[in-house]
């Protein structure tokens, strides 16, 4: 029966006795399985938009900042402060038991001036791992490498917003600036992929090499802070104790003094997203599951109408020699193709409108968030909705199977 188009034919005839009926049990199934497809897409949506916040910054991204003293310690008083150096950074390489990238960094105030044009920006001064651990865009040109830093050149990477500032629509690679009075050639223009940084946003500042920075505007051996990177399958908190001994030790700070060095553990703050998110998507599993079990009780129940309504129909084809497995498909074969068609049009639907809100959100450079639904996932969500409006079905079917002709012909 389920291969005889008569059989079909029956069905839709059947289906569309009560035009209203059929409707709203279709329209239940078919929002129930597009809140479900555009929950599950949509959480993953917002996920990539999160996490495009934070493009271009390692995972595992570690740092420290010095701080004022709490506690007084050896003449020390509390609340007076101290400034990391370049001897405390090479002691912590040597000590420091999970670090692969890491950099020093410089801040200060520097004004800019390019012709008649002046601008007034952050300066940082940076090492050669600066850019593996904090990789920006670049726009043109290139960033500072490690031949730039050996030989202390004077060269500067402009973020794009100044670029604009000093330059205009010109290309600012290979033209001199001067910044705080130093003559500088410009080696490349950068930006930021996301909207989180460290120290600052790269469109807006001035990056030269760090031992330039020492050289052109006299900073001595302190530096602002340091960044680093935890190789794969460490954390940047496991170096945090050795890290704390060395740079304590050096300028004398009372070993229970934790507040007087700020630790930075950009991986903790991963964790917090991607469980965020896990709870987000299960929300929206749970959500769209409700939806989903009312459209399949509302597929119940009207099918258990339906067998009510049909009693004396279904006697006179037991009188005239269906079997009872020809009732139970004909009753089966009207719930299966409510669900299909209208799962089907649900799914469609929820993969539209998450095409349209990936189009809409789509980033120039990193790309689209992820509203979207796998083939795979609306082919389970079709599936799941099968077997479930299918078991929606079976009970009505097995009633109506189990009625006795001489009953259902007197029935009224």
């Amino acid at each position: 029966m389920l291969f005889d188009p008569e059989n079909w034919r029956e069905i839709g005839t059947t289906l569309a006795r009560n035009k209203t009926r059929t409707f709203l049990t279709a329209f239940g199934i078919f929002w129930g399985t597009a809140m479900l497809a555009m929950l599950w897409g949509g959480a993953h949506g917002f996920e990539g938009i999160m996490r495009r916040n934070f493009a271009g910054m390692a995972t595992n991204l570690g740092g420290i900042s010095a701080s004022s003293r709490t506690m007084s310690y050896k003449g020390f008083n509390k609340g007076s402060y101290w400034q990391l150096n370049f001897d405390d950074i090479n002691a912590i390489k040597r000590v420091a038991p999970a670090i692969e990238d890491c950099s020093e960094v410089i801040s200060r105030w520097g004004n800019a001036v390019y012709g008649t044009r002046s601008k007034g920006s952050q300066v940082l001064g940076v090492g050669e791992g600066y850019s593996r651990i904090v990789e920006p865009l670049i726009v043109s040109g290139r960033f500072i490498n490690a031949s730039d830093i050996a030989n202390t050149r004077k060269v500067v990477v402009i973020g794009r917003n100044r670029a604009a500032d000093l330059f205009g629509n010109d290309d600012a690679v290979g033209k001199y600036i001067t910044l705080n009075g130093v003559h500088f050639r410009c080696i490349g223009v950068a930006s930021q992929l996301g909207e989180g940084g460290i120290g600052g946003n790269i469109n807006d500042m001035y990056i030269i090499p760090s031992p330039t920075m020492r050289l052109a505007f006299n900073t001595g051996n302190r530096i602002s802070y340091f960044v680093y990177t935890a190789p794969a399958g460490h954390s940047p908190k496991e170096s945090q104790d050795a890290i704390r001994r060395v740079v304590y030790g050096a300028h004398t700070i009372h070993p229970d003094d934790k507040d007087a060095l700020n630790f930075m553990d950009i991986s903790e703050m991963f964790q917090m997203v991607d469980n965020l998110f896990l709870g987000l998507s299960l929300l929206a599993l749970f959500i769209g599951a409700g939806s989903l079990l009312a459209g399949i009780i509302g597929v119940g129940n009207i099918m258990w109408i339906v067998v009510k309504e049909r009693t004396h129909e279904f006697g006179i084809r037991r009188a005239i020699g269906a079997t009872p497995a020809d009732i139970t498909v004909q009753v089966l074969s009207e719930s299966i193709l409510l669900t299909l068609v209208a799962g089907t049009a649900g799914v469609t639907f929820a993969a539209i409108v998450l095409g349209i809100a990936d189009k809409a959100t789509e980033h120039p450079v990193l790309g689209l968030a992820g509203f979207e639904l796998s083939f795979a996932t609306a082919i389970t969500i079709v599936v799941l909705f099968f077997i479930l409006g299918t078991a929606a079905g079976t009970l009505p079917a097995v009633k109506a199977m189990r009625i006795k002709p001489i009953e259902a012909i007197q029935d009224k």
